[in-house]
């Protein structure tokens, strides 16, 4: 019952981002395609350090939003906008230097921990955009991607660091992010369903 309840998760990971996605298409919001792919390699790496450590559950809860996260990735390619800043920069550097002290000391809680930590800043930005900016963003989007990781909690057998760490925190910070923006937008006026409609869809020139 538990395995198919992981199962169950990692499904709805992958579909989690697929309201933002739509969103993409109606030209409501333009990722930032850098970003993202800082999200899913992020996302990759805590995935391969959940299988190394033997948590499979967690591991198949970060896939699927490794899958996510990519899917905008693709999204992006012709709707969105690749600015790399700064910060993109360091979170990527961030990223190959878990990967690198995870190959020094052998131990995926390094690499977790990494990921962890980095995620965790690279959140900030998105929680500020949501407080200034709500109808700007899906929070349908954060919603579904709470759900799974709730899930995959529920789902563990044993309780360790590697399997609650990026679980917990996708919890927390997905929930933050959608109760900031209904939040939010509630303060403003502004119905839960209400949209940016100022985007238009832009492909990228040839």
């Amino acid at each position: 019952m538990k395995e198919a309840l992981a199962i169950v998760a990692a499904v709805i990971a992958v579909f989690s981002t697929t309201p933002y996605i739509v969103d993409v298409f109606k030209g409501k919001t333009r990722p930032n395609v850098v970003s993202w792919f800082t999200w899913g390699l992020l996302n990759s790496i805590a995935m391969a350090a959940a299988f190394t450590a033997h948590e499979s559950r967690t591991a198949l809860l970060m896939m699927g939003a490794s899958i996510a996260t990519l899917a905008v990735v693709v999204a992006g390619l012709k709707y969105g906008r690749a600015e790399l800043s700064v910060f993109d920069g360091l979170c990527q550097a961030g990223a190959v230097a878990g990967l690198i002290f995870w190959l020094i000391f052998n131990s995926p809680t390094v690499a977790m921990s990494s990921s962890f930590g980095i995620s965790l800043i690279a959140a900030l930005p998105t929680i500020r955009h949501a407080w200034l900016k709500p109808a700007e963003e899906t929070w349908q989007t954060f919603v579904l991607a709470a759900l799974p990781a709730a899930l995959t909690i529920v789902s563990l057998s044993s309780f360790t660091f590697n399997s609650l760490l990026m679980p917990i925190f996708l919890v927390w910070v997905n929930t933050t992010i959608a109760s900031t923006t209904l939040y939010r937008r509630q303060k403003l006026g502004m119905g839960f369903s209400k949209l940016s409609t100022n985007l238009k869809p832009q492909p990228k020139k040839a």
